[in-house]
């Protein structure tokens, strides 16, 4: 079977679009092919600075033909209905038609043959459009057709498109199609300074070949692992050890066409700098990977670049240039960290009274007084210390105004460990200005020390009552500022830590800042509480559902009002979990929601509900009594249990429910027909859903 070979050759795409581009091509090619009737067996999309590559094996040399029946008219229909049918179908006349039978009537039916054209054709015409509306987040115009209506819009000026179609024992033909004056044909280009030459391909695999002759690597995977072992092999044999840096190679993998890797230096004296800060300066400047002593575990002055060239001297005057760049701006850092030294972090404090945090919430300096009095509160809580949890609450934030930060935003917080053990902080209060802000993705630690845990929480918990009460709530897949994010933080800051930790007189406390500071508060605290709550259900429900959980014994817990701690949460769920994967669990679910169904539909019929304590005397049947007794027995027990924060043992009780539950409903008729009868054993009913709200709502529990 034929197969398709798409190059699209232009100037040099970004790096960051490139994964993106090849997947869509894929897709889009493909998809249409589908939705031709073109069945293929399989397809792969490739890369460069200056291409976009497919090839599609296994494509039908033809479309299939297509039968299919249009009903018509009834027999005797008008004369307009029967014409219009005869011209949908391109029928000549009624004679070609066949007849069906039909309950409502006879009715005309037309076969509709329509030939499959050959794949070539179909590729000539889907394959311009793809180009015409391909998906780049930014696109541009250029030359002389760039004025004209419904000129080409691409990422980079596109030169030459090569498309070829045809068997493997075959030569290919060209897949005939112009695009902004830009016509197909069979010639694609290699390396830009070392193959310039123009390149005649026929078909993948001698495409593949010419290009890697002509200094071309077309597999990204394949640049990145040739990248990757140069760089390890290079630093080893010098007796260094690669940094290794997966976005950083994604991202030199699509920069070069060929890669060739070498090492540079930079003086010692820079080695002064936090490593973090040599790393951000040489890796956003200059895409070069660090190196470290495998001894010491420390940077040293060496670099190791990607270049895409093979020098004539050797890569001297690359290696050279490289270090140029990277030399001022290491001085720069150095600069900027020994000016930052000069300051203490509470120093630059007062600066914060000029930056709005949120107009609506007031200053920075608001805000950080917030965080210390509330990581104050939550310090004793804890089991941190309170001077120092205040401490680092106020330094936690500090760091923002450096020259560091300002210049590589990505490493704040860590900076501001490093600046306040400079000045003598204690070192717990110092790890937490980089610590308060993990984790910050599914990925990232979790801070076990209690002061950064206490400034951790308050910096979200404050966060989420302030743009809750000033209405910036996340909607739909909108959450500026990553509250969400922030929602899952407290939830593995208090689950990992096994923190014992009630939400409510925290939220309560900070929502009453708010409101005493003047900053327009609307909602009264009880909704704002009760909302954020529901939320961090939510925010629980996923954190449980990607470990595996099921998410409807959460809302099968919350549903029990006032549950604001979420360690104790967590642990009902995985309790509750255990136990309904047990026999009893699973038949006293399915008596529990027996008895909530009947309930449900008689108190919908009588309009009132059975609340109250049955009437013993009214007992007629052995079941009942025995019923009753186990209710009352499992009530204390299951409640004291609870209270003692033992929920294995409230649903070991909770498990002796199960034989009376079973017995009643198979010797009991609720609906007796005496109604005094009847009204006590559906209070009797309620009695078991009351008794199993003490660990859960099994009503809210999926079968």
């Amino acid at each position: 079977m034929p197969d398709l070979l798409l190059e699209l050759f232009s100037e040099e795409i970004p790096a960051r679009m490139q994964a993106k581009a090849a997947d869509d091509l894929r897709r889009l090619v493909t998809e249409k092919l589908v939705a031709e009737g073109l069945v293929y067996e399989g397809a792969k999309a490739f890369a460069t600075p200056r291409r976009l590559a497919l090839t599609v094996h296994g494509i039908p040399a033809r479309q299939p033909d297509l039968k299919t029946e249009r009903r018509g008219p009834k027999i005797g229909a008008p004369d307009a209905a029967v014409q219009g049918f005869l011209k949908a179908t391109g029928l000549k006349s009624l004679d070609e038609a066949k007849i069906q039978r039909d309950p409502k009537g006879d009715f005309y039916i037309g076969l509709i043959e329509k030939p499959g054209r050959d794949a070539i054709e179909v590729l000539a015409e889907i394959l311009p459009v793809i180009i015409r509306t391909f998906p780049w987040p930014k696109s541009m115009r250029w030359g002389a057709r760039s004025g004209k209506p419904g000129s080409l819009s691409w990422v980079r000026p596109l030169h030459a498109i090569v498309a070829t179609f045809g068997p493997e024992t075959e030569e290919p033909d060209v897949v005939k199609f112009e695009v902004d004056g830009i016509a197909t044909g069979q010639t694609t280009y290699g390396h830009r300074f070392m193959a310039p030459a123009a390149i005649s391909v026929r078909r993948f695999e001698d495409y593949e070949a010419k290009l890697k002759a002509a200094k071309v690597i077309l597999d990204p995977q394949a640049r990145k692992d040739i990248i990757f072992a140069d760089a390890k092999e290079l630093t080893f044999a010098q007796g260094f050890e690669l940094v290794e840096d997966q976005v950083l190679l994604d991202e030199v993998s699509g920069l070069v066409e060929w890669p060739v890797v070498m090492m540079g230096s930079f003086e010692a004296e820079y080695l002064a700098i936090p490593d973090e800060v040599i790393r951000a300066t040489i890796r956003n400047n200059q895409k070069c990977f660090v190196v470290r002593d495998s001894k010491t575990g420390k940077l040293t002055n060496k670099f190791v670049l990607t270049a895409n060239i093979e020098a004539s001297d050797g890569g001297k005057t690359i290696v050279s240039g490289n270090e140029r760049v990277i030399r001022p701006r290491l001085s720069d850092a150095k600069f900027f960290y020994e000016t930052d030294l000069k300051t203490k972090l509470e120093d630059r404090l007062p600066k914060f009274e000029q930056i709005v945090f949120h107009e609506k919430l007031g200053t920075q300096a608001a805000r950080i007084k917030r965080i210390e009095r509330l990581a104050a509160e939550i310090a004793p809580l804890i089991g941190a210390d309170v001077a120092k949890a205040k401490r680092a609450a106020r330094l936690a934030k500090a760091d923002l105004l450096t020259e560091v930060v300002g210049e590589f935003p990505e490493v704040q917080g860590l900076m501001g460990k490093y600046y306040a053990l400079a000045q003598g902080e204690d070192a717990f209060v110092a790890a937490a200005s980089e610590e308060h802000y993990k984790p910050q993705g599914p990925a990232d630690s979790v801070p076990s020390h209690p002061i950064s845990v206490a400034v951790g929480l308050a910096d979200r918990l404050g966060m989420l009552v302030g743009f809750w009460i000033a209405d910036e709530k996340p909607t739909g897949s909108k959450d500026p500022y990553a509250l969400r994010r922030a929602a899952l933080g407290v939830i593995r800051l208090i689950v990992s830590n096994n923190i014992k930790l009630p939400l409510t007189p925290l939220l309560r406390r900070e929502w009453h800042e708010h409101a005493t500071s003047g900053h327009g508060v609307t909602a009264k605290a009880d909704v704002t509480i009760a909302d954020l709550l529901v939320f961090f259900a939510d925010r629980l429900k996923v954190q449980l559902r990607e470990q595996g959980a099921r998410h409807d014994l959460v809302d099968a817990v919350f549903a029990l009002g006032g549950q604001d701690d979420l360690l104790m949460i967590v642990r009902r769920v995985e309790v509750l979990g255990k136990f309904l994967e047990s026999d009893d669990g699973k038949n006293l679910l399915a008596g529990t929601k027996r008895a909530s169904n009947i309930l449900s539909i008689e108190e919908k019929k009588d309009k009132r509900s059975f609340d109250g304590a049955p009437d013993a005397a009214l007992y007629s049947l052995d079941e009942e009594k025995a019923l009753a007794k186990a209710i009352g027995e499992v009530k204390a027990e299951a409640g004291a249990a609870v209270a003692k924060e033992d929920f294995a043992a409230a649903m070991s009780a909770m498990a002796k429910l199960r034989p009376p539950v079973d017995a009643f409903f198979d010797k009991v008729r609720v609906n007796d027909d005496d109604a005094r009868v009847r009204e006590n054993r559906l209070k009797l009913l309620n009695e078991i859903r009351s008794a199993t709200r003490a660990v859960a709502d099994f009503s809210k529990i999926q079968d």
